[in-house]
Parts: C-alpha cells; structure tokens; sequence
C-alpha cells in the first residue's frame, strides 16, 4: 500500500514536471528572453523613443547607442549665436535615461545586417535586435555647394548641429567690424527646422542692432517663400527695419559657389563679399541610415507613417529629421511625437497586434527678439502613405498680435524647451 502510493506520487510529479516543461516552451514570458528594441540616435527621437519603449513595456530589452556622452540641443542654439545664451543650457546627459532601465552604448554603429538583425558597432562587437529605430539626424551635404566642404565649414560656419559650429559662429559676429556684412545662406527644402534659418537672422540682428548697429544682414535664399513668412517680415519690419535684406530664389538669391578664403558668396546675379558667412548647405538623413538600406534616391527615409517602419527594410523604424514625413516638419516637437508613436506601435507588433492610425502634433516656436516670440502648429494623421494637415487643426500666431501677446509666446517657447528637455533627459 506505502510503495503503491509512493508511485502513485512519483508520477505525478513527473506528469506535473512536463506539464511544467511544455508551458514554458508555450509561453514567450517564460520560455523566451525580452524582446530587444536597439535604438540609434541620442537626440529628442532617439532618447524619446527609447524611454517611452520602456515606459510602455518594462520587460523589453532596450538599448539606445549614440557615440556622443552629451547631447548638444540644436532649439534655442541661435540664442546662443546671438550672445543671449549659454553653450551650457544646451548640453544634456543621459544619466537619467540609464537610471530608467535602458543600456547605454557610447558607440558609433558603422554596419547593420538586417537579414541577421545586427548592428555593429566601432569597437568590433556586436549589438542583436529584434526591431531596430533609426534616428540618426541629418548629416551635411558638402559635395552639394561648389567651394564649400568640412573644412571650409571652419571658415565659414554652418551651425546647422550644435556645438563648436555655434560658438564658432558666435565669436565670428563678436570678432566683426561694426559696419560689417553678415551672410546666410539657406539651402532648398527639405532641411532641419524650416523656420531655423529666419529666427537665426532675427537674432543676429538683433545682437547688431544693439551691438554693431551699422552692420547689415543678407539672407541668400534657394527657395521663394518660406515658414511663417509673414510674422517673420512683419517682425523685421517693426524691430530692424533696413538691417536685413532677404534675397529670394527669383531675385537671385541661391548661392551656387563659395570661396572660404576671401568669404564670398556667388549667386547666379552678383557676388557678394561678407565678413561674416553662415553657409547652411542641404542636408540627407544620417550616414547609418544609408548603410542600413533605408533612404531612397532623396538621401531621405521613407516610411509607413501608422508605424514609422521603413517601407525598404522591415523591422526597421525610422523617426525625426531622417524620416520623409510629408507635411509634418523636422523638428525636435515632431521627432519627440513621432518617438512616443513609433513606439506604441513596436510593442504592438511585438505582441502580435496591429498599430493603430496616430494623431500626432507639432509647434514650432521662433523669437525674433528675445522678447518676442511667434509659431507656427499643425496636427497631422497617415493619408496615402504620408503625414499630412488636419484641415483647420493647426495655425500660426495672429498676424497683428500686441507686443504682450509676442512677448508671451517668447515666454512659451522656453517654458516648452524647459518641458522637453526634462522629459527626454532628465
């Protein structure tokens, strides 16, 4: 009677031991390790992207990789060009983003394999991943512009990624006779941070009207009209009247050579000789982005905007400036959005499910002046293939505004830059 019973228990534990077994191997939460999400790019999408990955899931394995240890924030850098900011305000870490979960790998990704889903790295080792994001930025066009390459870029600054370029332009428009020329040269769409450029020339004349106020200011432009056009001429109209002259397309505004060694600027029209010369050149999606396959001919990304997935290469999601998002803007708003999308839609095809079709928002705030400030929102949503406007969802600010009513948007603008950065870094 003992033995029977003992055999009776003895088999039942071998019984509940493989019932055990074949639940494991059934169940992914027992039998299969995190799905590991690898993003590259520590600016506003790629650290975005990263935490809300695991904000929404915190049994995902994630790892952002970026070569850089300090992210250098390119909204507000023109204030720093200006003389009215710190380098320093612009500087974050990702200590933070450690402490929440996330690996950190300070290394230049240099070859992605999609077939076998790796990413490898500048150190010789490899990083495995299960769904990839790209967020990489721009990378400067330098073959684009005759006489103008990396090493004129230290001649003639283009400040287009923040950093040693602001601060070189800086000392460039401390260094410069009162009564000098300062150029900019503003490239054909498509670019990082359409209005950039104009709030750019807003400060700098700025600075020269309260510091060198018999200086001038051109704006050579590729293209005929550009964002938030009106409110922008207004704005100079009302604070620098005769200080900045904007060259259109059609006037004989795009820069077709350069000479850094004498700081002139050709144009189809005339030549024009600077003391200052901010050469922003056109631009493509970062360097890792073309070795991973996922930019056509533009040198941008296509994308499924549901997903933010590549439309070249699966398991491959592209977000920010690298991404060819229709009528949604790159910018640090738009990267921060389409981050918190991509990856609500990851966990959801990590766990079988469909994306489902996004709302996302975007604003873009300029200052003219340190007090006065204007923008420009829209709300976009997926149609054929793209982001495109909800009608009437968006706008700019009001065209005859009071003086408060800028000075308010001024305060916005920081309070904003303020939000974001302790969002994504801190």
């Amino acid at each position: 009677m003992t033995h029977k019973n003992h055999t009776s228990r003895r088999e039942f534990l071998r019984a509940a031991a493989a019932a055990t077994a074949s639940l494991a191997l059934a169940s992914p939460s027992l039998a299969q390790s995190p799905a590991r999400v690898v993003v590259i790019g520590g600016g506003f999408g790629g650290a975005s992207c990263a935490r809300a990955l695991r904000q929404l899931d915190p049994s995902l394995d994630v790892t952002l990789v970026t070569a850089d240890r300090q992210y250098v924030a390119c909204p507000f850098s023109n204030e720093v060009i200006a003389g009215d900011r710190a380098i320093e305000a612009q500087q974050f870490t990702y200590e933070k983003i450690a402490a929440g979960g996330i690996k950190l790998v300070a290394q230049m990704a240099q070859t992605i394999d999609p077939q076998a889903r790796t990413i490898g790295l500048a150190d010789g080792s490899t990083l495995r991943y299960d769904r990839l994001v790209l967020s990489p930025g721009i990378d400067l066009r330098f073959d684009a512009l005759a006489g103008y390459d990396e090493a004129a870029a230290s001649r003639m600054p283009h400040a287009w990624k923040a950093g040693e370029q602001t601060l070189l332009l800086r000392r460039q428009l401390e260094a410069m006779d009162d009564g000098g020329v300062v150029a900019i040269v503003v490239p054909a769409n498509p670019f990082r941070c359409p209005p950039g450029p104009y709030e750019r020339a807003s400060l700098i004349a700025h600075y020269l009207k309260t510091r060198k106020p018999r200086s001038k200011l051109i704006i050579l432009d590729s293209k005929d009209a550009f964002s938030k056009q009106r409110l922008f001429q207004a704005a100079w109209q009302e604070l620098y009247p005769g200080l900045i002259e904007w060259v259109a397309l059609s006037q004989g505004g795009k820069v077709t050579s350069v000479d850094p060694a004498t700081n002139t600027l050709v144009t189809d029209f005339a030549t024009h000789h600077v003391q200052v010369a901010n050469v922003i050149p056109p631009q493509r999606a970062g360097r890792i982005a073309e070795i991973a396959g996922v930019t056509d001919k533009s040198g941008w990304c296509p994308i499924n905007p549901v997903s933010l997935e590549s439309t070249q290469v699966p398991n491959i999601h592209v977000i920010g400036d690298a991404c060819i998002a229709g009528a949604m803007p790159k910018s640090a708003f738009s990267a921060n959005a389409q981050a918190k999308t991509c990856a609500g839609a990851i966990v959801a095809l990590l766990a079988g499910a469909t994306p489902t079709s996004p709302k996302l928002i975007n604003t873009c705030y300029s200052l003219v002046a340190p007090d006065y400030g204007i923008s420009i929102a829209g709300v976009y949503q997926p149609r054929n293939g793209l982001f495109a406007d909800i009608e009437g969802a968006g706008g700019t600010s009001p065209l005859d505004a009071p003086r408060d009513v800028r000075a308010r948007e001024a305060i916005y603008a920081r309070s904003w830059f303020e939000t974001i950065g302790a969002e994504v870094f801190g």
